[in-house]
């Protein structure tokens, strides 16, 4: 048995002590992007297409101190946003980021912060098209009720990102959480004591002590500072997942599963791509079954980040010729150092384009208000040598997005 609102009170006690993330106010937009909170880039993700509208509704459900907020108002200036958190102290740091930041200046739709706990966003009017949940389901007393709270808001079509901590990779945090915790004795809740026994025991620890060299390895960077300590070590509520448990967890939302938002670490190819036999046998497990394989053999991973889908959720096919052809192609709204053939993917990774596929993404830049299909593309560019296969590896690789 638990007290889900002493929880709740405990958690809200830390993040009004240490409001988190601790992130730095400016008085410029939030720089580059983060293409999960971009409506149109997360759509093409999850369907393989534009959406048809972008005029939407975004609910960031437990948004701390507003640093997804502020993408999210940047990067889709159509959509109506509303933040809920159960901190006050990290609302008013949302509002104030969010304020300074600029998003909200000459807006045509609201930018809505609310005092509200994640298993009450059914209290909020309307539905959601997109809904991010970043780093919250883990700290709630019960996240099943939370994870179907959010799914009653979300509308059909819609798209709710997702993350939460994994155990395998968490070890070493999980060993030194319990520490703080003996140590701290009857005076457990005491936020700052916790910070400052959690400094005193790495202190004193030997250099070539795992939970050290753990610690220095990842995640001395961020924890320099006390409000991402506290995060980490002295939280009260925490649910550490694994893939069966998270599937259980994703079961009781009663949504579709559509797929992990950092995909390149689900390619058991880099773990076993040497052993052509054993990916034979792989080819007979269930995703499910894939997925435990690559995390117990790759057991660094800390978090899972996913997209759950309400249906009905229209995916596209390009796989056909005629259908490719009558498509229409735009640049994809999450890259970085274009227009250049050398440039970062909406992954920040680097791509080399060629000159062909260059010269095709000029085209589609311009496209947004010529609307030319991919076929009247390649025709004006009949010189450049680009088959439709090339164009197919370009929406695959989130460099065009299409739509019909």
């Amino acid at each position: 048995m638990f007290d889900s609102q002493a929880i709740n009170a405990a958690v809200a006690k830390l993040y009004n002590t240490y409001p988190f993330p601790p992130d730095p106010l400016s008085d410029e937009p939030p720089p580059g992007y983060n293409w999960r909170w971009n409506w149109i880039a997360a759509y093409n993700f999850c369907t393989g297409q534009k959406p048809l509208r972008q005029d939407i509704r975004i609910l960031d459900a437990g948004c701390g101190t507003g640093s997804g907020t502020d993408y999210l108002i940047h990067l889709n200036p159509e959509a109506e946003i509303v933040a809920i958190d159960l901190s006050e102290k990290a609302l008013e740091v949302a509002k104030e980021r969010c304020r300074r930041s600029g998003v909200l200046a000459n807006r045509a739709r609201s930018v809505e912060f609310h005092l509200l706990k994640v298993e009450e966003a059914t209290q909020l009017p309307g539905e959601f098209d997109l809904i991010n949940c970043v780093g919250v389901l883990h700290h709630l007393p019960d996240p099943v009720k939370g994870i179907r709270a959010l799914a009653e808001k979300l509308a059909p079509g819609g798209l709710l990102h997702v993350f939460v901590y994994a155990e395998l990779g968490r070890w070493e945090i999980q060993l030194m959480q319990k520490a703080i915790a003996l140590l701290q004795g009857d005076r457990r809740g005491d936020y700052r004591d916790g910070v400052f026994v959690g400094r005193q025991i790495f202190a004193s620890l030997p250099e070539n002590n795992r939970i050290v060299k753990r610690e220095k390895e990842r995640w001395s960077m961020e924890n320099h500072r006390d409000e991402s300590f506290a995060d980490m070590y002295v939280h009260p509520q925490e649910v550490d997942y694994n893939i069966e448990t998270l599937f259980e967890l994703i079961e009781a939302s009663g949504l579709e599963f559509i797929g992990f938002s950092n995909p390149r670490y689900w390619q058991l190819e880099r773990l076993l791509g040497k052993s052509p036999e054993l990916m034979e046998r792989a080819k007979q497990m269930s995703d499910r079954d894939r997925y435990r394989l690559i995390e117990l053999l790759d057991p660094e991973i800390t978090h899972y980040e996913f997209f759950l889908g309400k249906p009905p959720l229209l995916k596209a096919d390009w796989s056909v010729d005629e259908t490719l052809l009558a498509a229409i192609p735009e640049r994809h709204p999450c890259l970085m150092g274009y227009p250049s053939q050398n440039l970062l993917d909406c992954d920040y990774q680097p791509v080399r384009l060629s000159e062909a596929e260059f010269t095709f993404l000029e085209a589609c830049d311009a496209n947004s208000s010529r609307k030319r299909t991919v076929g009247e593309i390649l025709e004006i560019l009949n010189a450049v040598k680009l088959d439709l296969d090339a164009v197919r590896s370009l929406q695959q690789r989130q460099l065009i997005v299409l739509s019909k």
